[in-house]
């Protein structure tokens, strides 16, 4: 395997992961506002500037994800206790529920779709926790990343 087809398999990785925590009616995010919630996951009480500064989006892209998200109920914002004119983003507690829920949906019926036969789809579920395994370090409880 070369670099190449390493990026192609993330990709379709990413559409069956996709498949597998989306079903209809589900709020469907456009990619920069994706990793804009997915850095306040990671990092909560973050203002623009610092989610700016890890994503690399510009502070309008990022101010215009953040809308979004609030006018989605997603996101919430507060002053900064320190500094009232500074606001810090987190996700409210109904976001982190439906994100857990969603990545818990089992991935068994959709790589069925992806995989016609049934022998080879149980294959690709056995490797595919191998690679889980060998690829993703541990995670404690108190590790978000």
């Amino acid at each position: 395997m070369d670099a190449g087809e390493l990026h192609r398999l993330g990709r379709r990785l990413l559409a069956l992961s996709r498949a597998a925590s989306g079903q209809a009616g589900d709020l469907v995010l456009v990619p920069g506002q994706e990793a804009v919630l997915e850095d306040l996951l990671r990092h909560p009480d973050s203002t623009v500037s610092e989610i700016r500064d890890r994503t690399g989006f510009t502070q309008s892209h990022v101010s215009a994800s953040v809308a979004r998200l609030r006018d989605h109920g997603l996101v919430q914002a507060a002053a900064d206790p320190s500094d009232g004119r500074r606001t810090r983003l987190r996700t409210t507690r109904a976001t982190t529920h439906a994100i857990v829920k969603r990545a818990r949906r089992t991935i068994d019926d959709t790589i069925a779709t992806a995989v016609a036969e049934s022998d080879q789809a149980d294959r690709a579920l056995e490797l595919l926790d191998e690679l889980a395994r060998i690829l993703q370090p541990r995670r404690n409880d108190s590790n978000t990343d």
